[in-house]
């Protein structure tokens, strides 16, 4: 029986041991039918993923999908929460066969192989966060994060995206993604694709980030150059 017992830890502890290796950002190069490469980016967070793909040399954004994930053995689970080219996934769980190395993602029975872009490292914001408040004028206000209705920030060591998305009507909100660095109390953003405006891409915006009582504290400019004290939370 003990070793039955230590067997049974032990493939558990493989397990864990592989999922925690899939931490942080990877990525697949595809080209498009007009001869053009494309950018698949992966991020995966301890329970949560985002796969957005675009264009290489634009910035033009293509597709996003994500939800939860958990790794069985050699089987990917996903329970999507967006796609935006199949809404219809949403809500689903969709199963697949993977090969993992240090290095390497493949999907079997697919064309997609996806190198390690980073490990979860060495950003000090990795994991995947959803926005539970603001402060407007000195006043905190925070938000239910437990409603379909989210805006989720999934950052692994050197790479962000940010996607709202509301998983009961499946709808879409919008996107951006790109490279981050923190420093000196300083988190900027370098952004290489932007769902409602293909003009964005390439820029890069500076926020002040503190992290509160476990609380993400997200000032600044945003885009559009309006004020705002975001507060975000780990997602669990």
């Amino acid at each position: 029986m003990l070793k039955y017992l230590i067997l049974f830890f032990c493939t558990i502890l493989s397990f864990t041991i592989k999922a925690q290796n899939l931490i942080g950002a990877w990525e697949a190069i595809t080209t498009s039918e007009q001869g053009e490469p494309q950018r698949n980016v992966l991020i995966l967070a301890d329970g949560y993923q985002v796969l957005s793909s675009y264009h290489a040399s634009s910035g033009k954004w293509i597709h996003t999908n994500g939800g939860s994930w958990k790794l069985d053995g050699d089987t990917m689970t996903e329970k999507v929460e967006f796609n935006t080219s199949s809404p219809e996934l949403v809500g689903t769980e969709i199963s697949y066969q993977v090969r993992i190395t240090d290095n390497d993602i493949e999907i079997v029975d697919s064309h997609l192989k996806f190198k390690r872009i980073d490990s979860g490292k060495p950003g000090k914001l990795q994991g995947a966060w959803l926005m539970s408040g603001r402060i407007r004028d000195g006043k905190e206000q925070l938000r239910d994060t437990s409603g379909p209705r989210k805006t989720m920030k999934v950052l692994s060591g050197t790479r962000f995206q940010w996607i709202a998305y509301n998983a009961e009507t499946k709808q879409f909100m919008g996107t951006g993604g790109g490279t981050y660095t923190t420093k000196d109390g300083k988190y900027t953003e370098n952004i290489e694709f932007f769902s409602r405006d293909d003009s964005k891409a390439g820029l890069s915006l500076q926020f002040n980030y503190e992290l509160i009582d476990g609380k993400w504290h997200h000032s600044g400019l945003s885009s559009k150059g309006d004020p705002i004290h975001e507060i975000w939370s780990i997602r669990e």
